[in-house]
């Protein structure tokens, strides 16, 4: 059996994952030993739903476990709930964001590309069928070169998980695999019922909506001879269970997808959202090095 812990267990990420592990005969072989929450309310509830052990702090499965998802709803717990598991060398799933302050990102890829650590997660959006197309189309520059783009999601305005960094790393990582990891820089407002965004690549700009509390998800590629848009609807979409499946390849010895920099790029990119928002002028997305 693959026994892992669910940490920080308020996020409805964990109640789709459990749900994958009861119901789909793949991951009959994953073994949820225990969860963890700093709001016990949560924890209780799948404890009851899932007949699960509530651990009574979240580093009590060290050395026990052969994986860790971290999925609190608060991008500030999961440095801190990942860091005793590092040493142990699992893999792990850190959902978004993947942390809010960009010395915990560098941090955390330090710790964990030095100890051996396969990790996956971020936005499930990443791994959305039509954004995935999009990218490829950008890489394959079909119908040409990318002249520019638009994406648009939502934003939580409850500031009790982290304010702005709660949701912003969907629209962000969204961009992000479409049409570049690394864009130079951003500019942003603020409007009364949301977030306006421009990623200023080398080659074009991209901009972005964040609605307030609207939980509508479209994508969009300009290219030389075509538009291709479309709305992306969360009901039924299979991007939940693609995230879960590479936690499980990490699980069963396949390597990581993403490089330690590129997995905590959005913390940067986001942070250079906030801080345009802040000062009114483009802001340069930080560089960095682990």
């Amino acid at each position: 059996m693959k026994k892992i812990v669910i940490l920080g267990c308020e996020n409805s990420h964990a109640d789709q994952f459990l749900n994958f592990i009861k119901k789909k005969p793949e991951f009959s072989d994953v073994e949820v030993v225990g969860i963890y929450s700093d709001e016990s309310a949560p924890a209780e509830r799948l404890a009851k739903i899932f007949n699960l052990n509530v651990m009574e702090s979240y580093d009590a499965a060290v050395g026990q476990v052969d994986g860790v998802i971290v999925t609190a709803r608060h991008g500030d717990n999961h440095l801190k709930y990942a860091l005793p598991y590092i040493d142990s060398g699992v893999p792990m799933f850190i959902d978004k964001p993947i942390t809010i302050k960009e010395d915990e990102a560098v941090q955390m890829a330090r710790l964990l590309k030095s100890a051996g650590v396969r990790v996956s997660g971020g936005s499930s959006l990443a791994k959305e069928a039509f954004v995935c197309k999009l990218a490829e189309d950008v890489a394959s520059e079909t119908d040409g070169k990318t002249l520019g783009g638009f994406v648009r999601a939502p934003m939580n305005s409850d500031a009790k998980y982290g304010g702005f960094y709660f949701y912003a790393q969907h629209l962000t990582e969204m961009v992000m695999k479409i049409f570049g990891r690394y864009p130079q820089s951003v500019s942003a407002k603020k409007h009364a019922e949301g977030i306006s965004v421009t990623f200023h690549y080398e080659r074009y700009d991209i901009n972005g909506l964040f609605v307030y509390d609207n939980y509508l998800y479209y994508a969009a590629r300009f290219a030389e001879k075509s538009n291709l848009g479309a709305d992306i609807s969360l009901s039924g979409n299979s991007c939940f269970y693609d995230e879960f499946m590479e936690f499980y390849k990490l699980l069963s010895g396949e390597e990581q997808s993403l490089s330690y920099e590129d997995f905590i790029a959005p913390v940067f990119v986001m942070n250079a959202i906030d801080r345009a928002m802040e000062s009114g002028r483009e802001e340069t997305v930080a560089r960095f090095s682990i």
